[in-house]
């Protein structure tokens, strides 16, 4: 089928309270588990492809964008592509000619005046190239390249009334807030400021998402989605998963040579988390 508008999923689950799963890819065999795990479940799903991403691909956009564009066009549930943690201006104006509907501007590094000045001028470009502008404030971390952040520390989770003003002056459509998750986590022990999030959506008149999903618990996940959350992000569960599949086979197969077998199993290991998460966001 044709290409969803990243807009339009999000959108849709906030209505009905429920979560769209988002997850990033790097190879071929990311975005074909991701399809493989949403159609398993008949379930849309955002295929996001970061910066770090495309610095890992030689710095180019387009190979990795069409093979994903072309996987989602043939898939039998509704998929959407999606920019991810674009900091670079030039590749952000690249979103609009490499199949994507949606883009996540990442200035949260900057102090608030200054993201809020660079989140607005992407915001305003995208808006008119049609592109649907997802923005991040407070502290989630964790990201290569990142110095460590304590998620839980003083100062680093989204103030509410920060957020309002900032919404209603960058003009974002959706905003990724930090209520304790953390990017990169291998271990899903994070704990989320459920509180805080009921006073985000009360504040907030946009669909809010969740960064760092992976090392937050299956409840806490559930719960998060229960509290206003409608775009969950997922990127390093789907790499354990393929890695430890991996791993798991050639220490069975010493002798194996043919990247094939053990691509095959790390896919089928990542097309079962996605299944098992989505199940997890709409349950």
């Amino acid at each position: 089928m044709p290409l969803a508008a990243t807009g339009d999923l999000v959108t849709a689950a906030a209505g009905a309270r429920t979560a769209v799963a988002a997850f990033n890819i790097i190879t071929l065999e990311h975005v074909e588990a991701v399809i493989a795990g949403a159609e398993s479940v008949a379930a849309p799903v955002v295929l996001q492809v970061s910066e770090n991403a495309v610095k890992f691909r030689y710095g180019r956009l387009l190979p990795l964008a069409r093979a994903a564009a072309a996987a989602a066009e043939r898939a039998s549930v509704p998929v959407a592509l999606h920019l991810d943690h674009v900091q670079s201006d030039d590749l952000l104006r690249q979103a609009s000619v490499a199949g994507f509907s949606s883009v996540m501007y990442d200035a949260a590094r900057l102090p608030y005046e200054e993201n809020l000045a660079a989140t607005r001028a992407a915001a305003d470009w995208a808006h008119a190239q049609g592109l649907w502008i997802e923005a991040e404030l407070g502290a989630v971390g964790g990201k290569i390249g990142e110095p460590p952040l304590d998620a839980h520390a003083p100062g680093a989770r989204t103030d509410p009334t920060e957020a309002r003003a900032f919404v209603a002056d960058s003009g974002v459509d959706a905003l990724a807030v930090a209520i304790g998750s953390s990017h990169a986590m291998t271990t899903r022990t994070a704990a989320l400021d459920h509180d805080r999030l009921k006073r985000l959506t009360a504040a907030l008149g946009v669909p809010l998402v969740l960064h760092g999903s992976s090392g937050v618990p299956d409840d806490e996940l559930a719960a998060a989605v229960v509290g206003g959350i409608a775009k969950v992000n997922v990127g390093t569960a789907l790499n354990i998963a393929m890695t430890g599949a991996i791993r798991e086979f050639l220490a069975a197969h010493p002798e194996a040579v043919d990247s094939r077998k053990y691509l095959s199993v790390g896919r089928e290991a990542m097309a079962g988390t996605v299944a098992r998460l989505i199940r997890v966001l709409n349950a």
